[in-house]
């Protein structure tokens, strides 16, 4: 079965800049900041997507021996909800 228009979407910028203006999702700044030293290595890349109605941003991260790994942390709570090495 399809998934419904918005179930999984890629945040498109002016729908995540509303997000945050409107106190649903915290800024990736501010995400970062709480992150700080929470986190298996550097962040090579971010994506924030909309997924079952949930803002979620999703980190790529290499550690000091090369492994990759990815973590998705809560938008609106800062929550990390899982990390895994790829």
């Amino acid at each position: 079965m399809p998934a419904a228009a918005g179930d999984h979407d890629k945040g498109a910028p002016d729908a995540v800049r509303r997000a945050v203006e409107a106190g649903e999702i915290r800024s990736l700044a501010d995400i970062l900041a709480s992150l700080r030293g929470k986190l298996p290595g550097e962040i090579a890349g971010v994506e924030i997507e909309r997924a079952r109605g949930r803002w979620i941003y999703e980190f790529r991260l290499i550690d000091d021996k090369g492994r990759l790994y990815e973590a998705h942390v809560d938008a609106r709570s800062g929550e990390i909800e899982r990390i895994k090495e790829k």
